[in-house]
């Protein structure tokens, strides 16, 4: 099943390149969109299952569908990947008939005239009832097209192409290093962006936040990538004054491999915190089990995975530990590298998270988008008002609306442990980090028209990979900063 993970997500990355993206579609804005071509190539049942339901909606909600792209005003691209985590028996008194508990998510984005990605959003299942996965994932990908239709008809802006234009024929070469947080979300960006300015080329390195920090302090690359925001100290102590911008939000997620277990695991802070201090030792630990009644969870030691290397987010995770746990704060505290008390450690996020899946009993963490590509499973955290809530897009925009608007330029703001309603706990900005000023007038006019970029078309992005946008207010306090850039 991982093989459609990836081929799914390998579609989305690519879509920017594909021949649907060359036709010539007329819709500037979403408003505009009323004949759409279906481009989703999956063929595993349940992706299928989920385009049928989908087109069946669209058509039902007024929406032609062509078969051809150039006879449509856009194109969606879509793909959906659905797994069997585990079984549970609808009867406690009867164990031979087991029922399948399905996991999976669906993505989908809508491109206008000249590949201009007018849409996007990736879902994740519902506590659904009576409805399949299926049904579920393509009803809320219609709702969500619906309600942007409507939302943004009166305030889409038609411009594909940043400031400065493309009529220069030389080509500027950016160089960036990072974070692997964001990476699949770069990834995209910069391939969206390169269609519109094909004059600018980047190249970006997930190498963690620590060495992208590095890079740019030294002059090594030209913009850094961190999920560890630098404090106004930190950046007016380096050598050359540095901008901070958040670019996008996400969730760091506890992910396990323990069986009995499927899918549906509550932990508290305080539990968090006694596994990573290795006081918690048993997956049937009382403090487990009074919060996992429905449960059976095993009597095997608890077994702890965490990042070798410098990483943001590490420094998200133990920052988390750090607000929750007064005994983590004294003893660990937060940073891209700790002291771990307990645990073995695995490179990237990748790695810990093919170490979760290859080591029965554990526990780690990884970025929200990790956890969904390795079909780990993947807890729900208790946050700061007393609800367990599993990372979504929901769950990571409520924890951004948290967060004050910055009047003084200051954008390392901290979302870990918010309060409020269907909050995510382990919520997160990520960052890129720009020298403020630049021999290379070429390269710093590139750099100021990417992060504008960034800041307006690429935020549509977003949803459609699992990342959550900026509040809007936030990102054009950003817009502002940016042009500040010499």
């Amino acid at each position: 099943m991982r093989r459609y993970v990836w081929g799914a997500l390998a579609v989305l990355l690519a879509c920017s390149l594909s021949v649907w993206r060359l036709r010539a579609q007329a819709a500037e804005t979403l408003s505009g969109v009323k004949r759409v071509a279906v481009d989703w190539p999956g063929t595993e049942k349940g992706s299928t299952a989920v385009r049928d339901r989908l087109v069946q909606k669209l058509k039902a909600g007024g929406v032609e569908i062509v078969a051809e792209a150039a006879q449509a005003d856009a194109v969606l691209h879509g793909a959906a990947t659905i797994w069997v985590s585990g079984y549970v028996s609808p009867s406690p008194k009867s164990r031979s008939a087991q029922e399948a508990i399905y996991r999976g998510y669906a993505s989908a984005d809508v491109t206008g005239k000249d590949g201009k990605v007018l849409w996007s959003y990736l879902v994740t299942p519902r506590p659904v009832g009576w409805r399949g996965i299926t049904d579920d994932l393509a009803d809320q990908l219609v709702h969500e097209f619906v309600e942007a239709s409507r939302s943004r008809s009166a305030g889409e802006t038609t411009g594909s192409t940043p400031p400065g234009g493309n009529g220069g024929s030389s080509i500027t070469g950016l160089t960036g290093a990072g974070a692997t947080f964001p990476a699949p979300m770069y990834q995209k960006w910069f391939e969206s962006f390169a269609h519109a300015r094909p004059e600018i080329q980047i190249q970006y390195a997930a190498v963690g936040s620590e060495e992208g920090i590095q890079k740019v302090l030294t002059g090594q690359a030209d913009f850094g990538a961190t999920d560890m925001p630098l404090s106004e100290p930190q950046l007016k102590s380096a050598n050359r004054r540095m901008l901070q911008v958040a670019t996008v939000l996400g969730a760091v997620v506890p992910i396990y491999n323990v069986k009995g277990a499927p899918g549906e695991l509550n932990l508290t802070p305080e539990v968090l915190a006694g596994i990573f201090l290795g006081k918690i030792k048993r997956w049937n630990a009382p403090e487990i089990h009074a919060i996992n009644k429905h449960v059976h969870l095993p009597d095997e030691e608890i077994a702890v995975i965490h990042r070798s290397d410098g990483s943001g987010t590490t420094f998200v995770w133990t920052e988390y530990l750090s607000k929750v746990s007064a005994e983590w704060k004294v003893a660990e505290g937060a940073g891209t590298t700790v002291n771990w008390p307990v645990g073995k450690g695995a490179a990237q996020n990748e790695g810990v998270a093919v170490a979760v899946r290859n080591t029965p009993n554990s526990i780690g963490y990884v970025e929200f988008i990790y956890a969904l590509q390795h079909e780990l499973d993947f807890a729900a955290v208790r946050n700061a008002s007393g609800e367990f809530v599993k990372a979504d897009l929901d769950s990571v925009t409520a924890a951004a609306k948290t967060a004050a608007i910055p009047e003084n330029g200051a954008f390392e703001l901290s979302i870990t442990n918010a309060g409020g309603k269907h909050v995510y706990p382990i919520a997160t900005f990520t960052w890129l980090l720009v020298p403020m000023e630049s021999r290379d007038t070429g390269k710093t006019a590139a750099m100021r028209d990417l992060l504008r970029w960034v800041l307006t078309n690429g935020q549509k992005q977003c949803e459609g990979l699992g990342y959550a946008p900026l509040p809007a207010e936030f990102a054009n306090r950003e817009l502002q900063a940016v042009a500040a850039l010499k």
